[in-house]
Formats: structure tokens, sequence, C-alpha cells
């Protein structure tokens, strides 16, 4: 289906990009913690419906 070079391209850009936005996050860190402080519960609440919707459906089907 891909190429050798095509899987290559693909495994090179997924780690530098990767890198990129591993080395962009720790540089903004600080103001994420300043901007995002309480995101976590958000991520929470959101992780919760996605589990009690798959509940509902897997006891009522």
């Amino acid at each position: 289906m891909f190429s050798t070079e095509q899987k290559i391209f693909g495994a090179v850009f997924f780690i530098v990009f990767a890198i990129i936005i591993g080395f962009m996050y720790r540089k903004d860190l600080k103001l994420h913690k300043q901007f995002y402080k309480g995101s976590i519960w958000v991520l929470f609440a959101f992780i919760a419906f996605i589990l009690s919707i798959a509940a509902i459906k897997f006891f009522f089907k």
C-alpha cells in the first residue's frame, strides 16, 4: 500500500513533529499553568460523560 520511502517519511515526520510539539509545550508550560488551571476537571467530566454513554448503551442493548 505504501512504498518504503513513504513509510520512512511518515516515521521521520511523526518523530520530528512529536519533538517539536514537546519542546513548544515545555516552553509554554508556565503560561499553561497560569491560564489553564483547573482544566483537568473538564477532561475528567468529558471522559465520565463518554463512559456514561457507553454504559447506557451497554445496559440497554
